[in-house]
């Protein structure tokens, strides 16, 4: 099993990781590999729309693969409902760079109604149907074995399947600052760190790829547990 953390656009490294688990599973064959994404596939980065294309066609190719939705993949469908609400926060945390990634020009600083709703528009019409399925079909979550997987976390006190949405998607204060006991072991990106971390609760695979140029994915295999870090 192989989960990896926060892309964030950047393409190139996912096809170095692509290539990486591929050559992994060839060196040590098994029978059934699933491959877990944690959300954050777009924004920040310069290529959102590659990174959308290889998810949804031929990522780890022979692989069970696995998509939970992050923060930002919420932003960005929130934005095609509501795009006065959601685009003056969306566009300036990433959105602006994914945007770029389909082929739009933007306004430097768009501010009015009419300005967010054709930025809109123009969205729609450039994101391919394959796309929207992909962001449409999304995971909140994934559990398998003993660890539960996870955009951004879970609210410490609460049972593992009554957790909301909102703190799956957005939690970092009282869950990313601590290591505390929940029902599996939680294992989550959305908040950066300088190396992966691996506690006894939760294990954090967000190494800041847009800007360290530094994706990391973890190999599970029985009680063992591995990295394979990427590097641009």
């Amino acid at each position: 099993m192989y989960a990896f953390g926060d892309v964030h656009g950047r393409a190139d490294l996912l096809e170095i990781l692509d290539v990486s688990i591929r050559s992994d599973i060839e060196e040590r064959p098994i029978g059934h590999a699933v491959v877990i994404g944690l959300g954050d596939y777009v924004d920040r980065g310069e290529d959102s729309s590659r990174v959308i294309d290889m998810l949804s066609s031929d990522f780890a190719a022979g692989c069970e693969l696995v998509t939970l939705k992050g923060n930002h993949e919420a932003m960005l469908l929130s934005f095609l409902d509501r795009p006065v609400e959601i685009g003056p926060k969306w566009i300036p945390m990433g959105g602006w760079e994914c945007l770029r990634s389909y082929g739009l020009t933007l306004p430097w600083q768009p501010e009015s109604a009419d300005e967010f709703n054709r930025i809109r528009n123009d969205l729609a019409r450039a994101l391919p149907p394959e796309h929207i399925g992909f962001l449409q079909a999304l995971s909140l979550s994934e559990t398998i074995g003993d660890y539960f997987f996870v955009h951004a976390g879970v609210r410490y006190g609460i049972p593992l399947d009554r957790q909301q949405e909102r703190d799956l998607l957005w939690i970092r204060g009282g869950f990313a600052d601590r290591d505390v006991p929940f029902e599996k072991v939680i294992v989550h990106g959305h908040t950066v760190v300088a190396a992966p971390f691996v506690g006894q609760h939760r294990i954090n695979l967000d190494t800041g790829a847009y800007a360290t140029g530094r994706l990391t994915c973890m190999v599970f295999e029985a009680d063992e547990r591995g990295l394979l870090e990427i590097q641009a």
